[in-house]
């Protein structure tokens, strides 16, 4: 098997950590917060997660490069990488209506 080049990959990391809908609505809170973020509970009050729930996926979101998480005394800040998330649009529309060349098969 071929092995896919690193912005697949993270780009695929990226996208399964964004595929469960719960992650997706924190994610696009995050992002709605900017570069302020959150705290783990005022997520929690957003999305009404229970925290043992919220912290699994929270845990994914961080795992894949999406959220960024800061202790600032006693709270910690979950910010979205807005670099990571302009990366993985990006590998997706980049190549936008570039065109494809068919490959032609010989039948015999």
């Amino acid at each position: 098997m071929l092995k896919a080049d690193p912005r697949t990959e993270n780009t695929a990391r990226a996208l399964a950590a964004l595929g469960h809908p719960a992650r997706l609505d924190v994610f696009r809170l995050l992002v709605r917060a900017g570069n302020d973020g959150l705290i783990v509970g005022d997520i929690a009050l957003h999305t009404s997660l229970p925290l043992s729930t919220l912290a699994h996926h929270l845990r994914a979101l961080v795992t894949a490069g999406l959220v960024n998480q800061e202790r600032r005394g006693r709270e910690i800040i979950n910010t979205v990488n807005f670099d990571a998330m302009t990366r993985t649009l990006g590998f997706l529309t980049d190549e936008c209506c570039h065109g494809v060349a068919i490959r032609k098969v010989d039948v015999a």
